[in-house]
């Protein structure tokens, strides 16, 4: 069953159009990863997912509920968390209050403070320091942390890697596998390639706003993904 439909999207800013007919469906617990170069239009798709972008033209279906008006603080009771890029933690607060922070809508599940420092230890570790004395990288596992901390059924994920060191990123990623067995579905945009094939049930490569490749990692040959990500 699908738990999030995308379909027909067009998103502009003003006169400049960053998606242009854009369809995406993910099932209730499948890795979803989109992936492309900067500017391809990832991050507008989250942000409308997220209700931070209202679309032009299509709809957005969430448990088959059409959320594509719905304001974003209402979106996050139904089970929609975002983790933007740049993280944007609160530098003023600790990590623990950062987590508490995103328990505040209360929804019931498996995320808590103990679980979330399991799945987590980079940021079990950092409990007591303030966000403006984190690394990129334990940011980053905070800024998850928080999401989860609202037990979404759905959690997006907005370029996990960027910025960070390869094996700071193979820390954060290697959370995943805990994070699905919960039964969360997880929607990952990213521009590392390698990291999304590991992780994701299938991938989504957009170029300029549009879709133009698609298809499971493992039917999927590492010369049609280059093409497809450069437009060539």
């Amino acid at each position: 069953m699908s738990l999030l439909s995308v379909r027909d999207l067009d998103v502009h800013y003003g006169d400049f159009q960053a998606i242009y007919g854009l369809t995406v469906t993910i099932d209730e617990g499948e890795t979803l990863a989109i992936i492309g170069a900067n500017g391809a239009g990832k991050s507008t798709l989250l942000k409308s997912i997220a209700g931070q972008v209202t679309p032009t033209a299509g709809s957005v279906t969430f448990a088959d509920v059409d959320i594509t008006r719905t304001p974003p603080h209402k979106r996050v009771p139904l089970g929609i968390a975002l983790t933007p890029e740049g993280r944007r933690i609160f530098p003023s607060l600790t990590v623990e209050e950062n987590l508490l922070v995103g328990a505040h809508v209360k929804r019931k599940g498996p995320w808590s403070l103990a679980s979330v420092y399991e799945a987590f230890p980079l940021v079990a570790d950092r409990r007591d320091r303030l966000g403006a004395n984190l690394s990129g990288g334990e940011q980053q596992a905070t800024a998850i942390g928080r999401a989860l901390m609202s037990n979404p059924r759905l959690l997006l994920l907005d370029e996990v890697s960027l910025g960070l060191a390869p094996v700071v990123v193979e820390q954060i990623y290697a959370a995943l596998p805990a994070i699905t067995s919960t039964g969360t579905t997880v929607l990952v945009v990213e521009q590392d390639v390698n990291q999304s094939m590991k992780v994701a049930s299938r991938v989504q490569c957009l170029l300029e706003g549009r879709t133009v490749l698609e298809g499971r990692p493992s039917d999927l040959h590492r010369d049609q993904i280059a093409s497809a990500y450069f437009g060539i």
